[in-house]
């Protein structure tokens, strides 16, 4: 059996580098519903990570900037949406992910966020690339959905030319035909060939865009089965999504996990992490 192909290591901060090693988790509620449900979900995701032994940085939005609907909840906005991630940095030492979307939020954003966190669909977006490159701060991009995994290349050399190679390549899946996404494994490891760490996002690799008609459908059944895949193929974080009662979210809920499910689950990929990082499997 071929190694893992080694990736660049991203630091995130004096204690959190993604890449080579084992698996870091990137997880919260979709979008800041409110500062207890945020104090809440990283409260008890700190201390189950602490209790696996597993890198965690907490990830909320403080907009969700793609609605299908224009009455849908996008988000307190950045200066209170950073102010209550800030409050998560202090009482819990977690290290922070969130999505921008526009050039001009990344300075403001980068004074608080660990990880600034590019959305898929605004993926191509050079001023938005090379703005958030400049804060020098670690960047997960998400593929696009409309994007081959090979396409990606062209992300990485804007963020090389910009001098940042702090740089993950996320995947969440690609669109198949209307109002559905598949996930093909092998993007995995067509983008780690760059060099750089991959993320798997879990949660968003089973929408299903606008399949409520005003709202986003999904279907949370496959989110377990599509992560154990994608960390057996060795990936070198997972993203997911998490809420205490999904079917109540505010975005995202149909493909959001159940908090109290988050043990067992990390427990099981874990099992699989370590024999993939061991080369065992």
């Amino acid at each position: 059996m071929e190694n893992l192909q080694k990736v660049k290591e991203v630091k995130i901060n004096d204690k959190i580098t993604i890449g080579n090693s084992r698996i870091t988790l990137l997880a919260g509620p979709c979008v800041i519903e409110s500062e207890d449900l945020v104090m809440e979900v990283a409260g008890r995701l700190k201390e189950i990570t602490d209790k696996l032994g597993i890198n965690f940085v907490f990830k909320s939005s403080f907009d969700k900037a793609n609605r299908t609907s224009i009455h849908g909840f996008r988000g307190p906005g950045l200066d209170k949406g950073l102010e209550i991630l800030n409050k998560v940095k202090e009482k819990y030492g977690l290290p922070l992910v969130t999505d921008i979307h526009e050039p001009w939020q990344c300075e403001v954003a980068a004074k608080v966020i660990d990880i600034i966190q590019i959305p898929a669909f605004l993926s191509r977006q050079t001023d938005l690339l090379v703005a958030a490159a400049q804060t020098g701060k670690a960047v997960n991009v998400k593929k696009g959905q409309f994007l081959a995994p090979w396409d990606m290349k062209n992300v990485v050399s804007k963020f090389e030319e910009a001098g940042n190679t702090n740089i993950m390549l996320c995947e969440r899946g690609a669109s198949f035909g209307y109002n559905n996404l598949v996930v093909d494994m092998r993007s995995l490891l067509e983008m780690r060939k760059f060099g750089y760490p991959v993320v798997f996002d879990a949660t968003h690799s089973v929408q299903i865009p606008g399949g409520k008609g005003s709202a986003t459908d999904g279907n949370r059944e496959y989110v377990y089965p599509l992560m154990k895949a994608a960390v057996s193929i060795g990936v070198d974080a997972v993203f997911a999504e998490v809420h205490p009662d999904p079917d109540k979210g505010m975005s995202d809920g149909p493909n959001m996990l159940r908090l109290d499910d988050i043990e067992e689950i990390l427990t099981n990929i874990l099992k699989i992490d370590d024999l993939v990082k061991n080369q065992e499997i």
